[in-house]
């Protein structure tokens, strides 16, 4: 029988660029962060965040006088004071920035156990470090696939899609671009749900009270995000209920809201800071909050719902309150992440 003849592979030329390939790059991404609470680099931070079409979708000849000549003057200054409050200062960092480099690292030490051919890294959306300079070091150290994460639960536009549009706008400029794969989201995944619930018993168990009712809190878009297709309202309602379920309560124990509104006009509802000021007004006296929807503690996390919305209970007639962290880097958080980021590698590690 007859067999065909084994080619010998090419001779390199000596002149030919040499590249790193072979390795896996995961590329996990969060909203961001400013520099400093400071009114400069909030200010930056603000303008690259409300420059965005998918996050602010007014059309530009009436955002652009309004953000540049009236946001972009007073807010810096007001968002400031309140990143001061929450403000690492031994890292000189926000902690969403703390935070995510922690899951980054538990993460990435995890994962070369099970393939040392991965390399994991994260990017903020907005601020530093960028998505592209983050993919840009990924290629650079030889991951010609790499699996990009976007930090969201529950997929929006206003999130997961434009870190998505960041991504692909950088690989627009590359001549040899890697191959890209993007986590979907995990809104419902068993995994994730068991999580939140197991964190919830221990922090549950650690207050010196029980809540009359616990609030799962979720970040809001305006309601025509809704009304146009944008499915992270239905993602969110599964999450939240999932979770009540898992956790025993009923409607009475346990409540769906949506935080952080801005502007006037309508935002998914409940809204959380109304349905906080009614509960303390109809009675309640011991309330928990927790938010289903952040993978690390921020902003919204732990001075609009830890400071804020306390204030708003406890002005009202509340009594007992608690803010009950997110998964962060926590066991049940670092068992999500690997979670999603193992099953979405499928084929690749």
């Amino acid at each position: 029988m007859s067999s065909f003849p084994v080619a010998s592979p090419l001779p390199v030329p000596s002149d030919h660029p040499s590249r790193a390939s072979g390795r896996i790059g995961v590329l996990l991404v969060n909203l961001g962060t400013p520099d400093a609470p400071t009114y400069w680099p909030m200010r930056r931070y603000l303008k690259e965040f409300l420059s965005d079409r998918r996050v602010i979708e007014v059309p530009r000849l009436l955002w652009w006088p309004l953000l540049n000549g009236i946001i972009l003057t007073t807010r810096p200054g007001k968002s400031g004071a309140k990143y001061a409050s929450i403000w690492d200062k031994q890292a000189n960092a926000s902690p969403l920035l703390v935070i995510t480099r922690r899951q980054t690292e538990k993460l990435a030490e995890a994962m070369a156990a099970r393939d040392p051919r991965l390399i994991v890294e994260f990017a903020m959306r907005y601020g530093k470090p960028s998505i592209a300079e983050r993919l840009d070091g990924l290629r650079a150290g030889g991951c010609d696939r790499i699996l990009l994460v976007p930090l969201y639960p529950q997929y929006a536009a206003a999130t997961t899609a434009t870190v998505c549009d960041k991504a692909f706008e950088h690989l627009m400029t590359l001549r040899w671009q890697p191959a890209l794969r993007v986590a979907p989201q995990w809104h419902d995944d068993p995994v994730y749900i068991e999580a939140l619930a197991s964190s919830v018993r221990r922090h549950l168990a650690g207050l010196d009270f029980e809540p009359e009712v616990l609030l799962a809190s979720f970040h809001g878009v305006p309601k025509t995000y809704l009304l146009q297709g944008d499915p992270y309202y239905c993602f969110a309602m599964k999450t939240g209920r999932l979770l009540g379920e898992a956790l025993g309560l009923d409607d009475s124990r346990f409540k769906i809201t949506f935080q952080s509104r801005f502007g006037k006009e309508e935002w998914l509802k409940p809204y959380t800071d109304e349905t906080v000021d009614a509960l303390a007004k109809s009675g309640t006296k011991r309330l928990a909050i927790v938010a289903p929807g952040f993978v690390a503690d921020c902003l919204e996390t732990l001075e609009e719902l830890g400071e804020e919305n306390r204030e708003i209970f406890q002005h009202n007639g509340g009594e007992k309150f608690a803010y009950l962290p997110c998964l962060n880097d926590s066991p049940e958080g670092q068992r999500v992440l690997e979670h999603v980021v193992t099953r979405e590698l499928g084929g690749w590690a």
